[in-house]
């Protein structure tokens, strides 16, 4: 079977769940990036992962998390009298979004789960756990109605309650404890950079907008997201830059002006070290399937 790319238009659909899909014998390749959230559970088979230049081991009790905008290869070889059997769970980030606000410890993991850099995309999961969580919820959130958008929206915040708890490991999280004092500033950061992130960035403006020092402002999100200011402000804008290479006719330099004012060749630079490949070909893989 050969490789080819899959663009899922972001005007499809908000919310998908495919619980335990199973394919027997047959070689499954998927090569794709789309605008959602995606959440895959692997109950039985093997296969490889690559993402963004790195692979990864697919095998049985494994849950991948695949960002916004995230080019991933998912391949399970063929072979007789085996099975792949999954759960995929893809969503816009900005449905659930909304529903979060009066839990900020889960909001801003969430945060860290959609938008942070995360130390590798691969997880380990009980598979009887999450089973029950799911059957609780999979007839109720494919029915339809005027009580499913509901039932979607407590699936996700259940399913996400359970990652926090038991899924992504304490060591592959920040350690520190977030008082809520401390949230509310990191996630009024968030909002600022998420208003001016294709601004030339200032560490000073940043820190008087709230008040603080700009050593504090730094150290606040450094030890919550693992990463410095640049590196998130950075990655938040090969994030764009990846919707407007699929979603627009605009040239390289034109993106690379409007994400940050950057130069065309700093800014091919910084994409190549973020997605391992140059814009124009992200750009051809996203057409490639719709072309």
């Amino acid at each position: 079977m050969a490789s080819y790319i899959e663009y899922v238009d972001p005007a499809q659909s908000s919310f998908f769940l495919a619980y335990r899909d199973e394919w027997s014998d047959d070689h499954f390749l998927k090569f794709h990036a789309h605008q959602g959230l995606e959440l895959l559970f692997i109950h039985e088979g093997h296969g490889m992962v690559e993402v963004e230049g790195r692979s990864y081991k697919l095998e049985k009790g494994i849950f991948f998390c695949f960002q916004p905008y995230q080019l991933h290869k998912l391949e399970v070889f063929a072979q007789k009298g085996t099975r792949y059997v999954r759960t995929n769970l893809t969503f816009d980030p900005r449905y659930l979004e909304p529903y979060l606000a009066p839990y900020p410890k889960l909001q801003t993991f969430f945060h860290y789960l959609s938008k942070g850099t995360l130390p590798s995309p691969k997880f380990t999961f009980y598979d009887n756990r999450l089973s029950g969580l799911m059957e609780g919820h999979v007839q109720a959130v494919e029915e339809s109605g005027e009580e499913r958008e509901e039932a979607r929206i407590l699936f996700l915040i259940s399913l996400l309650r359970q990652l926090q708890l038991a899924v992504i490991a304490h060591n592959e999280l920040p350690l520190e404890g977030w008082a809520i004092k401390k949230t509310v500033h990191i996630e009024a950061i968030m909002d600022w950079i998420e208003a001016h992130f294709k601004e030339s960035f200032s560490l000073e403006l940043l820190a008087k907008e709230f008040h603080l020092s700009p050593y504090y402002v730094s150290h606040l999100f450094k030890a919550y997201t693992g990463v410095t200011l640049t590196d998130y402000i950075t990655s938040r804008r090969i994030r764009e830059a990846c919707v407007l290479l699929g979603n627009s006719d605009k040239t390289v330099q034109q993106i690379a002006c409007e994400i940050g004012g950057l130069s065309a060749p700093y800014f091919c630079k910084l994409f190549k070290k973020h997605k391992s490949m140059t814009p124009l070909d992200y750009r051809s893989a996203l057409h490639h399937s719709a072309n």
